[in-house]
């Protein structure tokens, strides 16, 4: 098992995980910071609890939202035509959004 030290808010956060999954671990900590940071630049600095807070209710949020499109999008089958062409766009925008994440500059340990 691997162990990977988070910085959030400043602070350091010994985590463990599945080996090989550090990276991934750190894509997620870097976009809790990045939820941290908004909430600051829109609430200015508060308590850690409560920052922690709106971060992550800012992530349910978007995951809310996101399982809500996905079943709207489940609810309304495409004709079999554009069934292949949605295929081949969800590949791509799924190869895009991994190279995306593959960007993400983890926070220094």
């Amino acid at each position: 098992m691997a162990q990977v030290t988070l910085r959030i808010n400043g602070y350091g956060y010994t985590i463990g995980c599945q080996d090989g999954e550090e990276a991934h671990l750190l894509a997620m900590a870097a976009e809790v910071e990045r939820r941290l940071e908004s909430v600051k630049a829109v609430a200015g600095p508060s308590g850690e609890s409560r920052m922690l807070l709106m971060a992550a209710l800012l992530l349910a949020d978007d995951l809310h939202e996101t399982r809500a499109a996905l079943e709207t999008a489940r609810a309304a089958p495409l004709p079999p035509r554009d069934e292949a062409r949605a295929r081949r766009r969800i590949a791509r925008l799924a190869a895009t959004a991994e190279a995306l994440a593959d960007r993400v500059d983890p926070p220094s340990v």
